[in-house]
């Protein structure tokens, strides 16, 4: 209610007649550029360093891009000495071309041409502002004033550029925030920079128009794109290119309209990162041509490859939800469908289609590197899964597998019987109920450790109701003692199947958690768990645990 939405106005739509997009398909991947290296560089909190330009750099070759923007050599040292050590040590596939930009200003692209010299091929990206908003509150300068700033670039980066070695350069020029400005006026400036180039069908410049902040719904971005292409002079000798950002949350989908309405490239990143909501996602656009049996002419092959060198490079992390790659995205949490895919999937075995149909998977997970994971939301219709991933993702506990399915058959009787779906705090306080510091009849009160020549001893009070017995054990280690101890103390006999433990937070005082599988005698598996920031505390604790539950079996 207290949000004043009328202080805002539309986008104002195209009149655009007859228009051809909605009709066509996509049929071919466009020309990719990454602009990862300089575009999602620049938004980071912490800058790439030099090592990880590098490393990603090898990367995005790897996955098959041929076009990757490498930073802005005039805007910071580390940006230069990049594309130094990449030109220097030779580190540029021949059939990888790089791509720098430039604002357009003499000492800037001076020093953009510095940064080049001896490369073999490099597309150098010009651009300056023309949206009617800047013009008239940034620069305060007219249309005719900001054109002549665009000439000037574009004949200072062909002056520079007929020094170097024929074919080396590539022309690329933005009229940056071009969907702030306006379409015949963004088609006049465009004309007067391809006028000083004369690019040839042989030749080609490439045009970039830049959603630098995306204002509209993606039709209206197709058709800008339809118009301009539909307007512009000599359209056979550019390269219409596309670079949008995602502050609507639609950047995929306007380059996919885009791509209908005959852009030929699509300048973006993994994931989407850049600037504010950041730019297309490469991933989601170029699976979503893969998913509709089109090659996307990029490696999507190794999911966890790719998300690894992003989280490295970036310090930010995918969310589990993203499209085609998120760590959830192949999970189902509903009962009715973890049974139509598995349904789905020994449809598919047996009857071998042509093509790939499994209800809810767009895609075999397998494509991605990935696997079919279900997990059954905890209810009183599908009680039997999940339970490990809520205890890890909202509290930090790691259960071992056996642990994880004996506690979902409590979790199972627990929801068949109240018949409501379990929130996380009530799985976790189960969890401790069934688990944790299980104090009858014995508890802790607490223990000494001692070495002594190759054994160490450990001495263990316990509490059984108000009294206090003593306890003595040997063994390799103060667990493998205080087992041998208990287990003379109270005239048991069980094994330990498996121990596990692990941090539970962060930091020099973090705690310690504490996983113990124990069999009796007759083989019958009970579990205990203890949490200390002492490790051999947690450990004890969680052996009392599941030493409890054993007595209280036989009871």
């Amino acid at each position: 209610m207290g949000m004043n939405y009328k202080k805002y106005k539309p986008y104002p739509t195209v009149d655009l007649k007859n228009r051809k997009w909605p009709n066509r398909t996509i049929t071919k991947a466009p020309i990719w550029c990454s602009v990862d290296l300089r575009d999602g560089n620049q938004a980071l909190k912490v800058p790439m360093n030099l090592e990880q330009k590098l490393k990603f750099f090898d990367f995005l070759v790897k996955m098959g891009f041929k076009e990757i923007e490498v930073g802005f050599p005039a805007a910071s040292e580390t940006e230069f000495t990049f594309l130094r050590k990449l030109i220097e040590d030779n580190l540029i596939p021949d059939d990888v071309t790089i791509q720098v930009l430039t604002q357009a200003r003499e000492h800037i692209i001076r020093k953009t041409f510095e940064s080049l010299e001896g490369v073999k091929r490099a597309i150098v990206h010009l651009y300056n502002s023309t949206s009617e908003l800047q013009r008239r509150v940034v620069f305060k300068k007219s249309k005719e004033e900001i054109i002549d700033l665009a000439v000037e670039g574009a004949h200072i980066v062909k002056e520079f550029a007929e020094k170097m070695p024929k074919g080396s350069i590539v022309y690329e020029y933005s009229p940056e925030s071009f969907t702030g400005t306006e379409l015949d006026y963004a088609i006049e400036i465009c004309e007067a920079v391809l006028d000083v180039w004369k690019p040839s069908k042989e030749n080609k410049a490439i045009i970039n128009l830049p959603a630098t902040v995306e204002m509209s719904t993606p039709n209206v971005y197709a058709d800008q794109v339809e118009y301009f292409i539909d307007h512009i002079k000599n359209r056979e000798n550019i390269i219409l290119s596309v670079h949008p950002h995602n502050d609507r949350g639609t950047a995929v989908a306007a380059a996919e309209l885009a791509m209908l309405a005959g852009a030929d490239r699509v300048e973006g990143t993994l994931f989407g990162n850049g600037e504010r909501t950041g730019n297309v996602d490469i991933i989601t656009l170029g699976m979503n041509m893969f998913s509709q049996g089109v090659d996307p002419e990029l490696d999507f092959s190794d999911a966890d490859a790719i998300i690894k060198i992003y989280e490295e490079s970036t310090k930010m992390e995918v969310s589990p939800r993203h499209p085609y790659v998120g760590e959830l995205v192949y999970t189902a949490f509903s009962g009715s469908h973890q049974d139509a895919i598995k349904k789905g999937m020994e449809a598919y075995k047996k009857d071998k289609p042509d093509h790939w149909e499994v209800p809810y998977l767009p895609i075999d997970p397998k494509d991605v590197g990935r696997s079919y994971d279900p997990i059954i939301r905890i209810n009183s219709q599908s009680g039997k899964g999940g339970v490990s991933y809520v205890l890890e993702n909202d509290f930090g506990f790691r259960l071992p597998k056996k642990m994880q399915q004996d506690f979902s058959l409590i979790i199972t009787d627990v929801s068949d019987r109240n018949q409501t779906e379990l929130t996380p705090q009530m799985i976790h306080d189960i969890f401790i109920k069934e688990y944790m510091n299980i104090v009858e009849p014995y508890s802790l009160k607490n223990y000494k450790i001692d070495s002594q020549e190759d054994d160490i001893v450990v001495r263990v009070i316990i509490k059984k109701a108000d009294q206090e017995e003593e306890i003595e054990g040997r063994g390799n280690g103060p667990l493998d003692a205080f087992c041998n101890g208990i287990k003379e103390h109270l005239s048991i006999d069980f094994k330990i199947v498996s121990y596990d433990e692990h941090s539970l937070d962060k930091g020099s005082s973090s705690r310690a958690v504490s996983y113990i599988h124990i069999e009796d005698e007759e083989g019958n598996s009970f579990f205990g768990a203890g949490i200390n920031t002492n490790i051999s505390t947690s450990s004890i604790k969680a052996l009392i645990s599941a030493i409890n539950k054993m007595i209280s079996n036989r009871q």
